[in-house]
């Protein structure tokens, strides 16, 4: 009998000690530096969105947050490099629509599964925008669409595979136009395309674009939003301008799976309260996004149902790569 008691007791106690590790973890977290991995090249609306809650968060936490670049693969590079990284909440993805929700069903194969990555929190969402070089003679969707009808257009984005590539695919197929699509391993290097007047036109995020509608390098044709946006209210949607059509690119904070929740929430608290200062709420209006802040279960059910739409297009469109 007292064999059969001991035994049950520590089957009793095998809950609590494997909750110990993980509490251990979460109390002295953080420890050492962070680093944020961006999949994608320095410039783009992932790496602003990386840069400008990094500063806040490192502050919030009392520790460095270091951002680390690594493009390539439409993001697939970099998000398997967090994937494969310890759950100990040193090592975090700021992902984005492309490499966490549309790359599942555009691919063949990825080097890393769905399971893999657990959300925090989404940190922006932003419209695309349809822009051309201000000494493009074309200044509306329809001149554009009426000049792509009488010579094949070059067109830049930032990745194959992110929204802009598929926003990009959207309005050729609706526009009922040919175009060569030209991709960029992100938005910094698309957007030098077309300054240097390399490309016809881009759909890109509208924050790595703002700064050159505003300074009046670019063109604004129309926006990919439901609404015309707050900081460019005389650009038209897409729908207004004659092509029905809707994207909405978000971009936001993901660990590896594994990681305990107790860390998760330290991060997802410390985001959102960086996302909440009049200066970061400031500076996202000024890109023409929108702040996150949704818990990680939240986050979590908002990328499946993204992933199940962004699927449905993908397959609607005939879309595989390798």
């Amino acid at each position: 009998m007292t064999v059969r008691r001991s035994l049950l007791a520590l089957l009793a106690a095998l809950p609590f000690f494997s909750l110990a590790p993980a509490a251990a973890l979460a109390a002295a977290w953080p420890e050492r530096p962070i680093t944020i991995v961006v999949p994608a090249a320095a410039g783009g609306t992932t790496d602003i969105a990386a840069r400008v809650l990094a500063e806040k968060m490192g502050k919030d936490l009392g520790t460095s947050v270091v951002v680390e670049n690594k493009g390539g693969g439409g993001g697939s590079i970099g998000t398997a490099q967090v994937a494969r990284a310890r759950p100990d909440g040193y090592t975090l993805l700021m992902g984005n629509i492309g490499p966490v929700a549309i790359n599942f069903s555009l691919y063949k194969q990825l080097s890393y599964k769905e399971s893999d990555l657990r959300g925090i929190t989404n940190v922006i969402s932003v419209p695309n925008i349809l822009v051309v070089h201000a000494d493009s003679p074309v200044r509306s969707v329809r001149e554009l669409v009426e000049l792509a009808r009488t010579r094949r257009l070059n067109v830049s984005t930032s990745g194959v595979g992110q929204s802009p590539h598929m926003s990009s695919e959207m309005f050729r197929q609706k526009a009922g136009i040919e175009v060569t699509l030209v991709p960029f391993p992100g938005a910094a290097p698309a957007v030098t395309a077309l300054l240097g007047q390399q490309v016809d036109y881009m759909i890109d995020n509208l924050p790595s674009s703002m700064p050159h509608i505003r300074s009046g390098k670019f063109h604004a044709l129309a926006i990919t939003s439901a609404t015309r946006s707050a900081q460019l209210p005389e650009v038209p949607t897409m729908t207004e301008a004659g092509v029905p059509m809707q994207v909405t690119a978000w971009f936001g904070l993901l660990a590896p799976a594994g990681t305990p929740d107790a860390v998760v929430g330290r991060i997802q608290e410390s985001a959102r309260r960086a996302m909440q200062t009049a200066e970061v709420r400031q500076r996202f209006a000024d890109l023409g996004g929108v702040p996150g802040g949704e818990t990680p279960a939240e986050y979590d059910a908002f990328i499946a149902q993204e992933r199940k739409s962004w699927a449905q297009i993908v397959k609607a469109a005939g879309l595989s790569l390798e």
